[in-house]
């Protein structure tokens, strides 16, 4: 696998996020939380320390930039003490260097049982070590994507570290379920071109096969997003990593039906990268779970539903409050 690229210096895209963000919402630096087990996560904080603690887990490959900052602060606006990292391999946080042959990774894609370097359950963990360096006994946690899979594994886990639970554009893991559209294996499976241009544009281009139809992102956000994540420092081994850890993990359907935690599921009915049956599926499984079903939304989180989802995410952290 190509080397990672290591990026600028931290702080860097903290300021740049802070800047973006044209709120009195106050904004930390980018700093770093030892979680345990050699890991170092990379995180930041939007609003007041004295709100609600809410966690911000993102999917796949994907740093914490991939939130939007003024998503970020508009959750922070309506009492949340708003908390986005880079999962380990991703970002700044740690980089793990165990390898991991393609072969593997294709066998996995078909079903056959391979050995991964770590899993959903490893990745939960660390989010339970950042809510421990944060001094956080709960908090509200909302996932997307591989993110969606993190929390629903903390909610089985540990019920009473969390608050509520959103689980966005995800899946239980049934493989019958949540599938990626056909014309997308391709894509995931190929080779990337080294380089920040290759970065930019191949990143670009996947985005708009599986962002939202009905609420298409300008190129030029897209590719500034996608510079941006590069410049953090990106590790293709490090996505082979967390793909595996995807491909690998259980059916939670059985044990969610045991969750009593407040719950939101999200999905867009226009998702290529996870069918909307994996979001049907999460909410059948959870008791007395939310679905909330957009029409024209893909696997992105477009600016036009800023709006939606931050009043969705309140109203189920509200029943949280009512012990509901």
């Amino acid at each position: 696998m190509p080397p990672r690229h290591r990026g600028t210096p931290a702080g860097g895209a903290a300021r740049a996020s802070a800047a973006a963000v044209q709120t009195s919402v106050p904004v930390s630096e980018e700093l770093f939380a030892p979680v345990g087990r050699g890991i170092e996560l990379c995180y930041q904080t939007f609003g007041d320390p004295d709100g609600e603690p809410l966690l911000l887990v993102m999917g796949l490959g994907g740093p914490m930039n991939w939130w939007d900052p003024e998503l970020c602060a508009a959750l922070a606006r309506v009492g949340f003490y708003v908390v986005r990292y880079d999962n380990r391999d991703t970002g700044r946080s740690t980089v793990l260097r165990t390898p991991v042959r393609r072969s593997t990774l294709v066998r996995a894609f078909g079903g056959a049982r391979v050995r991964a370097p770590y899993g959903i359950g490893d990745l939960a963990d660390d989010a339970f070590g950042l809510m421990d360096h944060l001094g956080f006994d709960s908090a509200h946690v909302v996932g997307v994507s591989m993110g969606g899979m993190i929390v629903q594994t903390m909610a089985i886990a540990h019920p009473d570290r969390l608050r509520s639970m959103t689980s966005i554009m995800s899946t239980t893991g049934k493989r019958t379920v949540g599938w990626q559209h056909p014309s997308l294996l391709p894509l995931l499976l190929a080779s990337r071109k080294p380089g920040r241009a290759a970065y930019i544009k191949t990143s670009s281009d996947f985005w708009g096969h599986i962002g939202s139809p009905a609420y298409p992102q300008p190129r030029e956000q897209v590719e500034a997003r996608a510079a941006e994540t590069y410049d953090r420092g990106v590790s293709n081994a490090g996505v082979v990593r967390q793909m595996l850890a995807v491909l690998t993990q259980p059916n939670r359907r059985e044990r969610l039906r045991g969750v009593r935690v407040p719950t939101l599921v999200i999905h867009g009915l226009a998702d290529k990268m996870v069918h909307v049956s994996g979001g049907r599926a999460t909410a059948a499984a959870v008791p007395g779970a939310e679905l909330l079903l957009i029409q024209g939304m893909g696997h992105d989180l477009p600016a036009a539903l800023h709006e939606t989802v931050v009043a969705a995410i309140r109203r189920v952290a509200d029943r949280s409050a009512a012990g509901r």
